[in-house]
C-alpha cells in the first residue's frame, strides 16, 4: 500500500509541474492554480483524467476557457468543466 500511495504522490508532483509549465502564462495560472487547489484531493482515476486533460493544446484550452469556442460534449466532464472555469480569485 505504501508503494501505491508513494506512486500517487509522485504522480501529483509531476502533474503539478506540467500544469504550471504550460507555455502560455494564462494557462499556467488557470491550469496550475486549479492543480494547486485540487490535486491533493483527487483520486487515482481523477489524476489519470487530469493527465489526459494536460495533453490538450493550450490554445484550445484557452479558447474553451474564454468561451470563444464551445467545449465538445465528450470533454464536458465535471473535472474538465471545473478546471476551465477555475478562477483563483473566486475560489
Amino acid at each position: 500500500m505504501a508503494d501505491n500511495s508513494q506512486h500517487i504522490e509522485i504522480t501529483r508532483k509531476r502533474l503539478l509541474w506540467r500544469a504550471t509549465h504550460r507555455g502560455i502564462k494564462e494557462m499556467d495560472i488557470m491550469v496550475g492554480g486549479f492543480a494547486e487547489a485540487h490535486l491533493a484531493g483527487m483520486s487515482a482515476a481523477e489524476l489519470d483524467a487530469f493527465a489526459r486533460i494536460l495533453e490538450l493544446p493550450d490554445q484550445q484550452l484557452l479558447s474553451w476557457a474564454t468561451r470563444q469556442e464551445d467545449v465538445p460534449a465528450e470533454l464536458r466532464t465535471p473535472l474538465f468543466m471545473a478546471m476551465i472555469t477555475y478562477r483563483p480569485e473566486t475560489q
